[in-house]
């Protein structure tokens, strides 16, 4: 019920109204049964600017670390989320991949639209990275569609770290469903789940024109962390007389 006061009557038009997204391909989200919409990660407002544009409801799975924050804050931010349609998926340790595919196949099993980010988090720096198989394992498992997505606007528009949105035209594009099902039962061989996954990715990359980088955006993330930790250590900075 709340879901549908946040789409269309609080947060929706607040942010068509910032925003003012432009869509190209909606056709092809089916407008029945259950199907996977795979898409780029850019920006937070992502995870909302989809919902908004979209006539059918769609859930997607968020990091846990959402609906766990400390104090007031923390549980209204929870209750936010969870209001907004957005299921916690714990991405630590050994089991998250596990998890995720689990909350995944109960939402298509339901007949509902399952939101996914193949590349598992947010891009820090504008490029498409490459995508986790999950995608590809839910994809075969439940025997449903993937509809491609790219946003294409919303990095500039909310960079990672900026609370507040710039200004910036935002289109949200969606391309034809990738069927399949000549892959059914294969959803336990590796080679496999790799070339779905990567047919997903080069459909979006096709759509959002981005530079793609062959290596998980995780990594790269974490190795710029440690660089930027080290060259902090070597060159501290002076202070200001």
């Amino acid at each position: 019920m709340f879901y549908h006061v946040l789409k269309h009557v609080l947060l929706g038009p607040l942010l068509r109204l910032v925003f003012r997204p432009r869509t190209e391909g909606l056709e092809h989200i089916p407008s029945s049964g259950a199907a996977i919409v795979a898409g780029n990660h850019l920006s937070f407002s992502d995870h909302f600017l989809m919902p908004a544009i979209l006539n059918r409801r769609i859930t997607f799975l968020a990091k846990a670390e959402y609906f766990t924050g400390p104090g007031i804050k923390g549980r209204l931010t929870a209750a936010f989320f969870r209001s907004a349609g957005q299921i916690p998926v714990d991405r630590s340790g050994k089991d998250a991949g596990q998890a995720a595919v689990r909350e995944g196949l109960g939402v298509l099993r339901r007949g509902e639209l399952l939101g996914i980010y193949p590349e598992g988090t947010r891009s820090h720096d504008g490029r498409l990275y490459k995508g986790k198989v999950g995608v590809a394992v839910m994809a075969l498992k439940a025997g449903v569609p993937v509809v491609p997505c790219a946003m294409i606007g919303t990095f500039e528009a909310q960079p990672p770290g900026q609370k507040i949105p710039n200004l910036h035209p935002v289109v949200i594009r969606f391309g034809e469903p990738l069927d399949f099902s000549r892959y059914a039962g294969m959803e336990n061989e590796k080679v496999i789940l790799r070339a779905v996954t990567d047919e997903i990715m080069y459909a979006v990359l096709t759509l959002s024109g981005q530079e793609y980088v062959d290596r998980y955006a995780a990594d790269v993330k974490a190795e710029s962390a440690a660089e930027s930790a080290d060259n902090a250590r070597r060159f501290p900075r002076m202070p200001l007389s």
